[in-house]
């Protein structure tokens, strides 16, 4: 049942739809790249995806990968709401488990040390910094209002398995702030991919896979470009979103 203000949007990919609330914060391009980043994750895995939204990493990894579970983590009652109906809307219970918890009460509810796989995209912005919205959804889901980016890497720390798997989606401005928070906690980069607006325009985001307790060795991958020159996603933007 939709409230008031939702619609159900069409993901285009092998039938899932999602419940998203049109005045709230809606996904963006950021957590379509990084469940393709993170697509590659080994079958049978559990995964927890902190600060899940609406659903839409946990959504496309469900369909995309053979894990064997994802907890979609999410702070907002409302917003984990909306979650937990597009999980059921697109028939999906048995693989994700929406919880509504502060990533920083989390070991109530998820152990230590038991998880293969942990996905990630955080609020970008320090609480301070940045123009904040003046919707409060908004404004939990874009900045450093609820958790940090360092409550989200050391709960990971403490989450994943020896050798278990981190990915990320972040701003590429935060670059050295990761960098120095994932040595701290002893996950370790392992991949990282710049992602430009344009060929010839400074990157805006970056993606990151990062192993627990790993070996210190960081590969570069190539870039990946959102638009050619005219304006049109480029194709490998298109084969991302299923439409090439």
């Amino acid at each position: 049942m939709l409230l008031e203000d939702e619609r159900i949007d069409d993901l285009e990919y092998k039938n899932l739809k999602i419940i998203q609330n049109k005045k709230g914060f809606c996904f963006g391009i950021d957590s379509i790249l990084l469940s393709d980043y993170a697509k590659k994750i080994r079958n049978d895995c559990t995964v927890i995806d902190i600060g899940t939204g609406t659903g839409i990493i946990a959504l496309l990894l469900a369909k995309k990968t053979k894990l064997k579970k994802i907890y979609g983590i999410e702070i907002q009652e409302e917003v984990a709401n909306m979650a937990k109906r597009s999980v059921d809307l697109n028939g999906l219970n048995d693989k994700i488990e929406i919880v509504n918890e502060d990533i920083n009460n989390i070991f109530s509810i998820l152990e230590k040390n038991k998880y293969d796989v942990i996905v990630t995209n955080p609020p970008y912005k320090k609480a301070e910094t940045g123009v904040k919205s003046l919707d409060r959804k908004q404004l939990i889901s874009r900045h450093e209002v609820k958790c940090t980016l360092e409550d989200v890497i050391e709960k990971s720390s403490k989450l994943l398995k020896d050798k278990g798997e981190f990915y990320m989606v972040h701003r590429a401005e935060r670059l050295v702030d990761i960098m120095c928070l994932l040595r701290k906690y002893k996950i370790e980069p392992k991949n990282i991919r710049f992602v430009h607006s344009k060929t010839n325009e400074k990157p805006i985001l970056i993606l990151i896979r990062c192993v627990k307790n790993a070996n210190k060795f960081l590969k570069i991958d190539n870039p990946l470009v959102i638009y050619k020159e005219d304006g049109e996603y480029t194709d490998e933007i298109l084969e991302i979103y299923n439409k090439k």
